[in-house]
């Protein structure tokens, strides 16, 4: 099987043009599959039946496997099932009928007005680093953007100007307005923060760590993290709860679901509706300016 599994690699990067990581995610995952199956004396792909696949999804829930985890994995397998029948290598699909557990939604973490301004009110000093992260912790809840967006920015992607940040991906981009106290602290870290983390040295990236290098995911979650403990946020802060509030807040106040929509660059109508779905349950006051 290791074989096929090359080549269906090799489809991935070649005709489906597949991101590298999505490409390792694949190759691990059947990779994994197959020392199973070898296990129980099967390699050769025509003999793997629906019946052995679900044996290896059982064996994965008892290794305690988280369900997201398991959903993903058999992504990869019926991909590479549905490869393996399209091109002539196996007489019939495996995969084809297998069903993913259900996944159990959990409610996003949405901050209440007060906790958005106790977090923003934490990096109030005037060192290099606490300016860049009030911009990055401001922009971030301005936008809605996701973390990975919010690290990705090049510094051609802000207008300040105007106030809108650009969001690019491999497929599409869109344009994310921001306030004028997003404004106001993307402003004192261009001119008062970046040039001091560089160092003299030159980047496109718009936020830097303080080694002049581009901010990773880890480093911010710390960031939100660490200023998340000092406003005494009890809930579980992560970069994405900030996305969450975002959300929420333009929908409590009234925004339209399609405008909002488009600013978080939702593809389904539903993952927008969840936010209304929450309010529906929840009673409380206002929001604060989305900065």
């Amino acid at each position: 099987m290791v074989s096929d599994i090359s080549s269906f690699v090799v489809y991935l990067r070649e005709v489906k043009k597949t991101s590298k990581n999505t490409e390792v995610s694949y190759q691990r995952d059947l990779l994994q599959l197959c020392a199973y199956l070898e296990e129980q004396g099967i390699t050769d792909v025509n003999k793997v039946t629906k019946t052995s696949l679900n044996s290896y999804v059982l064996y994965l829930e008892k290794e305690g496997k988280a369900t997201t985890t398991i959903s993903r994995v058999l992504a990869s397998v019926k991909a590479f099932f549905h490869y393996e029948f399209s091109v002539g290598n196996i007489r019939k699909d495996p995969a084809e009928l297998l069903k993913a557990p259900k996944i159990e939604k959990k409610a996003p973490t949405i901050l209440t007005v007060e906790e958005i301004e106790a977090l923003m009110a934490q990096p109030s000093g005037r060192n290099a680093k606490e300016i860049r992260d009030k911009a990055m912790l401001e922009l971030l809840y301005a936008t809605g953007i996701r973390v990975s967006e919010l690290i990705h920015l090049e510094q051609r992607d802000v207008n300040l100007q105007v106030g809108f940040i650009t969001c690019r991906d491999e497929q599409k981009e869109r344009m994310v307005p921001f306030g004028k106290e997003a404004k106001k602290a993307l402003v004192d870290y261009l001119e008062e923060s970046r040039g001091v983390l560089l160092k003299g040295e030159e980047s496109p990236w718009l936020f830097i760590n303080c080694s002049g290098q581009p901010m990773s995911r880890q480093g911010f979650w710390k960031i939100i993290k660490y200023y998340g403990g000092k406003a005494g946020i009890q809930s579980d802060i992560t970069p994405h709860s900030l996305r969450h509030s975002f959300a929420a807040h333009l929908l409590k106040s009234g925004a339209d679901i399609h405008a909002v929509q488009a600013m978080l660059g939702h593809s389904d109508m539903a993952t927008t509706q969840m936010y209304t779905a929450y309010f529906a349950q929840q009673s409380g006051a206002g929001r604060r300016s989305l900065r």
